[in-house]
């Protein structure tokens, strides 16, 4: 079976993408395969990651680039150039236009830090979500990998997994929980079931 060509967009330490690139040595991610980094952020550790892993890491920075277009248009152009069939958004700190998500339908997978719809949409990312959580009360909280629309967070939900909440708990330790437990388990499961499917998409 051909492998399914992943590119991971991520702005930060790759956390989420070194699940994913372990998930691959490992053979939990077989469909798939990261044949590109994109990074929002110069400085993000990710690319370290990715470089340690041999796989190709570029920067799009939209600051750099002036605009939403044309950081949207570089990102475009990279994904061609790589024959990117999937798109993994892992802590990636950029909005995507209307326009970008149009063109992958289904194609765009995200991975959220509690259990869409609770503290999620505009404005609900990485701790502020953890802080929401523990301010609200709520007694467990989790993540969700969901494909990417137009909407912030308003895509269709592929995968969930409840996290609990201890009561000693500040928005850092469960932050580090959460992705322990649920979002690093969540994402390369969720890249390795879309993977299959394009896969077999090709075959027919």
């Amino acid at each position: 079976m051909v492998k399914t060509k992943l590119a991971v967009l991520v702005s930060g330490g790759g956390t989420n993408l070194q699940a994913l690139l372990d998930a691959q040595n490992s053979g939990i991610l077989t469909a798939g395969e990261i044949v590109l980094v994109i990074s929002s952020n110069p400085k993000a550790y990710a690319l370290t990651r990715a470089e340690q892993a041999g796989v190709p890491g570029i920067v799009c920075s939209r600051k750099a680039l002036g605009s939403q277009a044309a950081f949207e248009a570089a990102i475009s152009q990279a994904l061609a150039d790589h024959g990117v069939e999937l798109i993994i958004l892992a802590g990636f700190m950029s909005i995507l236009s209307e326009d970008f998500t149009r063109q992958w339908p289904r194609r765009i997978l995200n991975v959220h830090p509690s259990l869409i719809p609770a503290f999620c949409g505009k404005g609900f990312y990485g701790l502020k979500v953890h802080e929401a959580a523990l301010e609200y009360g709520v007694k467990v909280t989790g993540a969700t990998v969901h494909f990417v629309n137009e909407v912030p967070d308003g895509g269709e939900i592929l995968l969930q997994k409840a996290v609990e909440i201890q009561p000693e708990d500040t928005p850092e330790t469960l932050q580090r929980r959460v992705m322990e437990q649920a979002e690093w388990k969540l994402l390369p499961q969720a890249a390795q079931m879309v993977s299959e499917e394009i896969g077999k998409g090709k075959e027919t």
